[in-house]
């Protein structure tokens, strides 16, 4: 098996927080184009979202990067 079964889990929470992360970024549409609408430069838009995607990235490349408890052996060694 290539990861083992945290992982897995820890890569499925990531993708979720990922998705959360740019719906936040993303926010309601503006349906008037003749009008301002100041809500792009939200907290939620301009720092919660980039600071989501920023720690959920870097805990991802941990998480594949990081090696398990028991080492890497190889498993044909005996």
């Amino acid at each position: 098996m290539l990861f083992d079964r945290m992982k897995y889990f820890g890569l499925v929470v990531a993708l979720l927080l990922l998705t959360l992360a740019y719906v936040l970024m993303s926010g309601p549409a503006n349906h008037d184009p003749d009008v301002f609408d100041a809500g792009i430069f939200s907290f939620r838009r301009i720092t919660l979202a980039p600071l989501l995607l920023i720690g959920t990235y870097s805990s991802l490349i941990f998480l594949i990067l990081k090696q398990p408890k028991n080492g890497c052996q190889d498993k044909t060694k005996k």
